[in-house]
């Protein structure tokens, strides 16, 4: 009986980043549905450790090269070797002789900065992080950006910040406080990555600007850990990681079969943009109707009432509800409310907890009283909207 042979694949990535883990995700996707037979060597911590890499006994190699170090180190590779990373424009940037599957940062700061024009917004910068050889995605992005302002004939305003530590935290979210109040208001920006929006949001919230009627963000990597690490929801675009595993293990696959794929470059377009508060920019000219969106933004899903978000504001209710009324045509409730449901909803399409605990997380005061809400708003109980969404994706994983 002729068996398959199995072949011994390095995956080399730092599966601590959203990015290298939906990547992983990918080339999971794609064994789980093909008779490809490989046992996979990732280190037992998921980190990416080039020492010795040249000496591994095995048939194929994955690997980010966003880092010049991976690079060098496989140059001399005896067995086939599929890269992973940000695109270039210069395509002189790409390693020659090496298959390359790319996320197309272009098309990232494109759809991103589209989304913050279709907001309304008309002022812009970006948010990127100091240069490197290990982040020339980001200049790759900066320079996107960059060309996208000059096209149409505006400043491009792009500010690096400094590298954050421990000890250089309180001085590196000054240097951020201090760049934000020198930005005409209102502003969008573009952040490099979840991790650089979320640090953007901080300074946001210590300097107090209102986010987004002062300051909207959006991220890359659309990263489900730093959306738990925001008191604001932040907006995302979705990186095309997963899609981009399962274009490298194809290739990686027929190198296998004895395919010579030299220079072969396939660049992944973004899959869209998780859209959530941090960047929902509407026009308010009230400005206690705007302190009090922005209280109601970070404290919704806490169960605050009206009468608290008016005390915050430091006008009566009535007041407050004659100004919601005259500028957004609804009540402070009825706003607080849609918070809610945006909360709910967002939990419902990124993990697996509870009904329960998503009603509780989210600030209704019983799972009772959001079913009631999701029939009313969505026409559907939480659990049936959170299966519609799972086998829409599905559906789009599959095509």
């Amino acid at each position: 009986m002729r068996t398959t042979k199995v072949n011994r694949i390095a995956l080399l990535f730092n599966a601590n980043k959203i990015f290298d883990h939906d990547v992983i995700g990918g080339i999971a996707d794609y064994l789980g549905s093909t008779r490809a037979a490989w046992d996979l060597f990732l280190e037992e911590d998921f980190r990416l450790r080039l020492p010795g890499i040249e000496h591994w006994q095995g048939d194929g190699i994955i690997a980010n090269f966003d880092d010049p170090a991976v690079a060098a180190a496989l140059s001399r590779c005896r067995v086939p070797v599929v890269a992973v990373g940000g695109s270039y424009a210069d395509r002189e940037n790409y390693p020659a002789g090496v298959p390359y599957v790319a996320t197309d940062n272009f098309k990232l700061i494109e759809l991103a900065r589209q989304h913050l024009i279709d907001v309304g917004l008309q002022r812009f910068a970006m948010f990127s992080v100091p240069a490197s050889e290990e982040n020339r995605w980001a200049q790759e992005r900066e320079n996107a950006f960059r060309s996208l302002m000059l096209g149409d004939q505006l400043e491009p305003e792009i500010f690096r910040g400094c590298e954050t530590s421990a000890h250089s935290w309180d001085a590196a979210v000054q240097v951020q406080i201090d760049w934000l109040r020198n930005l005409p208001k209102p502003v969008g920006i573009v952040a490099v990555t979840d991790a650089r929006a979320r640090q953007l949001l901080q300074a946001c919230m210590l300097a107090g600007f209102e986010v987004p009627e002062q300051v909207a963000i959006i991220g890359i990597d659309n990263d489900p850990l730093v959306r738990t690490l925001t008191r604001i929801p932040l907006s995302s675009v979705i990186q095309g990681a997963q899609e981009m595993g399962r274009a490298a293990a194809h290739l990686l696959e027929r190198m296998l079969h004895g395919v010579r794929l030299p220079d072969t470059q396939i660049v992944v377009p973004p899959a869209g943009i998780n859209v959530l508060a941090s960047s929902q920019y509407q026009v308010i000219k009230h400005p206690d109707v705007m302190r009090a969106r922005h209280f109601i933004r970070q404290y919704a899903s806490q169960g605050i009432k009206t009468v608290q978000v008016a005390e915050h504001v430091g006008v009566s209710r009535s007041s407050l509800e004659a100004y919601f009324r005259q500028e957004l045509g609804c009540t402070v409730h009825d706003v607080i409310l849609d918070f809610k449901l945006n909360a709910a909803k967002a939990a419902l399409e990124s993990d697996d907890r509870s009904i329960e605990d998503v009603a509780l997380d989210s600030g209704f005061t019983s799972t009772q009283y959001m079913h009631v809400v999701f029939r009313r708003e969505l026409g559907c109980t939480p659990r049936a909207y959170r299966d519609r969404v799972l086998s829409e994706r599905r559906q789009m994983a599959s095509v």
